[in-house]
């Protein structure tokens, strides 16, 4: 939905009723899980995500490659993409990336206004983009940037969880419960966490 890529997307229905409760302290990384923990996620590979009832799991395949580029947790009312990135021991990667973002905004004729949220300063985007059938539109989208142990987390909404404030409660919930693997390689800074097809799922070539 955010990405430039050319993808394929993969989906899986989570429609599971656990959800993480209002205020949870996460997202988490894999070594910090709390042991009380008890959700059953789906293993993406350096994201782990667990279920969230009413919406599905979706993930963007790079067609060219098969790399998986984004996880999309999505229904009809909108949908949040989920991404993970290298970043360093006890740096501000988001505090880094958040201009350039707005930057990036501004080029293509929006805004990026920063507000506070849950999980901290945050970014309000608005583009204006050309639907299908050639009329104009804007399209709003909240990025969220969250600063782990030698991670990035970085949540982009899109539809009702960025436009009503009243309506992103559970979308944040589902980010909370979020669990990062960032392995213990070195990785230049900003560089995409490697994403996988959960074990038993193929792509399938069209």
């Amino acid at each position: 939905m955010t990405s430039d890529e050319a993808a394929t997307e993969h989906s899986e229905d989570l429609n599971d009723p656990a959800q993480g409760a209002q205020g949870a302290q996460g997202p988490y990384d894999v070594d910090e899980l709390p042991e009380d923990d008890a959700l059953e996620r789906v293993d993406l590979g350096s994201l782990l995500i667990a279920p969230f009832a009413g919406r599905e799991l979706r993930l963007q395949v790079e067609e060219q490659t098969g790399e998986v580029r984004a996880v999309l947790l999505a229904d009809e009312q909108g949908a949040v993409e989920l991404r993970a990135f290298a970043a360093p021991r006890g740096g501000d990667l988001w505090g880094e990336i958040r201009p350039q973002i707005a930057a990036d905004t501004s080029r293509r004729g929006g805004t990026a206004t920063e507000r506070e949220g849950r999980f901290g300063t945050e970014l309000l985007c608005e583009v204006g983009v050309v639907l299908p059938d050639g009329t104009q539109a804007t399209q709003l989208s909240r990025v969220v940037g969250i600063n782990g142990p030698r991670w990035l987390l970085r949540a982009t909404f899109l539809g009702a969880p960025a436009q009503d404030q009243g309506a992103a409660g559970p979308w944040d919930d589902a980010v909370a419960q979020t669990v990062v693997r960032r392995g213990n390689h070195a990785m230049p800074v900003g560089e995409q966490l490697e994403l996988r097809l959960p074990e038993g799922v193929q792509q399938v070539e069209g």
